[in-house]
């Protein structure tokens, strides 16, 4: 997080107001109060190390509106030395390692995986104020693609029983890995047989949606998706343009030629809705999305049980600038590439609890979500390995085009 803040001036930290975004020093400093305060004081009992400032650092007590207000957040070097601090110790309480107590690690995995969420919306921050990417970052270079591979062909999923979710309790001798509350208990559902599409839609087949009308064709949208576009009137994604008769995107800082075979992203609920429309098609559940990254097997990754080697666009490393068929090793049995990393994929699923949820300790993470919001799946190139896995759930507001979401889609159900 630090590597994300010491690049931008001090001008540049004093962002402008936007409602999909957070100050950038607020955001380490809330990042820091998280493991302060579920780690170091809830499992520790260590004071403080900066009273006076819970109400600052805890979303759920600080309006988002007044996180701008002049002199409610410290310094930026306040925040840092702040932030170190609490990095510090928590390291240091954490370095027993394997002689960690069950609650310890699990109270370790909660702070981290929370952590990784805000590196993600840093980065979208970047994203959404024209800033550069992350340092790190690199565009793809060109690899082998799924051989033999069509524009976008359908993967057969078979119809039976799958598992859904993470188990809430470890069974046998065998640890159950760490989840957040939205993904759990897990069950078991029945599903028919499917089709959905192998690859995320692309640029340039959205563009045959964009240059069709499709933004004007009222028959497109939903009663929702036509509410959202007279808000919202446009004729293209949020960060097309189209100069001197070529599409261009932004991509953070830089203007680039639309490449046709990349993802589409940044796209709101309804846009992929009507797109879905206008092709014939559909979007996906989120069971049926899970039933196709999982298979019966009820993998943790499209491609199996490891994560490294990592076959996806993840941690930042490409900004969804490979071709919808790449990363072919990371395909899933079926057939179906990049169903994690690269982006968020929307579902036609409102995100609600499963049958039987009991809220972690910070109960706010999934609850007030909870039918308001769609089910996006899989990651983006923005998420942390570390983070994402097959069974992941986020919520997400089907308004919102600012992060990185694309979408795949399904044959219309005759």
């Amino acid at each position: 997080m630090i590597t994300l803040l010491r690049e931008l001036s001090d001008e540049q930290l004093e962002v402008p107001y936007g409602t999909g975004i957070n100050p950038p020093v607020w955001e380490l400093g809330h990042t820091a109060f998280f493991y302060e305060f579920f780690l170091l004081r809830r499992l520790y009992r260590v004071d403080a190390i900066m009273p006076g400032f819970d109400a600052v650092w805890d979303s759920f007590e600080i309006p988002h509106r007044e996180r701008w207000e002049p002199g409610v957040v410290p310094p930026k070097e306040a925040t840092l030395s702040y932030y170190r601090r609490v990095m510090d110790e928590s390291r240091d309480r954490l370095a027993a390692g394997n002689q960690l107590s069950e609650e310890e690690l699990y109270l370790g995995e909660y702070v981290l995986a929370h952590q990784c969420m805000h590196l993600e919306s840093l980065i979208w921050c970047r994203q959404t104020l024209g800033y550069p990417a992350p340092p790190w970052s690199r565009e793809f270079a060109p690899k082998e693609s799924a051989a033999g591979f069509e524009s976008s062909p359908d993967a057969e999923i078979p119809g039976g029983t799958y598992s859904i979710g993470m188990p809430s309790k470890q069974t046998g001798s065998q640890k159950v890995p760490f989840s957040f509350d939205n993904e759990r208990p897990g069950f078991d559902l029945a599903l028919a047989p499917f089709s959905i599409s192998r690859t995320l839609v692309s640029q340039g087949e959205f563009l045959e949606f964009v240059e069709d009308s499709g933004y004007e064709n009222r028959d497109l949208w939903s009663v929702g998706g036509s509410y959202w576009i007279r808000k919202n009137p446009r004729n293209h994604p949020v960060y097309w343009e189209k100069q001197d008769g070529q599409w261009t995107v932004r991509r953070f800082d830089r203007i680039a030629p639309l490449s046709t075979d990349a993802p589409v992203i940044h796209v709101s609920f309804w846009e992929a809705e009507a797109y879905a429309r206008w092709a014939g098609r559909r979007l996906p559940t989120e069971f049926e999305w899970e039933a196709a990254a999982r298979t019966f097997e009820a993998r943790p990754y499209p491609w199996g049980d490891g994560l490294a080697p990592c076959p996806a666009d993840l941690d930042a490393n490409h900004l969804a600038t490979a071709p919808v068929s790449a990363y072919p090793e990371g395909s899933t049995p079926h057939g179906c590439l990049q169903m994690i990393g690269t982006a968020w994929e929307w579902t036609t699923s409102q995100y609600l609890p499963y049958d039987g949820f009991c809220a972690d300790m910070y109960a706010y993470m999934s609850t007030l979500q909870f039918g308001t919001h769609k089910t996006t799946r899989g990651g983006s190139f923005a998420t942390s390995s570390s983070l994402i896995r097959n069974t992941y759930r986020q919520a997400q507001h089907p308004d919102r085009c600012d992060t990185f979401t694309g979408f795949r889609t399904c044959p219309a159900e005759k």
